[in-house]
């Protein structure tokens, strides 16, 4: 994990960034929100890359509970444009309504997971269809609503 973060960030400061946040991504996001001791992997290697860099995970699961435990700096993450399991995890992909596409039922989620306050940040992953309508309407719904 750690190794992967220097390498994205040795990339990102030649183009003249900055990494501000870390965020395990696909299945090892999913796994790390069932398996403890994946949670605690991407702690260390976040912490061993830079002990001050918030990382990113799912609103509500244990993930996030074990890297406060580690000292970690976290954002409880929320999606607008996924469908929910009824213990907070996410629907998984292989199942035809994982995805919300609708730009005004993923604003509507979004109004909702904001105003339910678990969530620090809200996701809308680019490779949704229609991901960019997605994120005008989340953006109107939470500025306006």
């Amino acid at each position: 994990m750690r190794e992967q973060i220097e390498r994205l960030d040795a990339i990102v400061r030649r183009l003249g960034g900055v990494i501000v946040h870390v965020k395990p991504h696909g299945e090892l996001y999913n796994v790390a929100v069932r398996k403890e001791e994946v949670a605690r992997a991407i702690g260390r290697g976040v912490a061993a890359w830079n002990p001050r860099t918030t990382v990113f995970g799912l609103a509500g699961s244990r993930m996030l509970e074990v890297w406060r435990e580690m000292g970690l700096a976290v954002a409880a993450e929320a999606f607008a444009d996924r469908r929910y399991e009824p213990d907070g995890t996410l629907r998984s992909r292989k199942f035809p309504d994982a995805l919300i596409t609708d730009p005004q039922e993923a604003a509507a989620q979004a109004l909702r997971l904001a105003r339910e306050g678990r969530a620090q940040t809200l996701c809308v992953h680019g490779d949704t269809p229609g991901a960019v309508r997605i994120l005008k309407a989340c953006r109107e719904a939470l500025l306006y609503q």
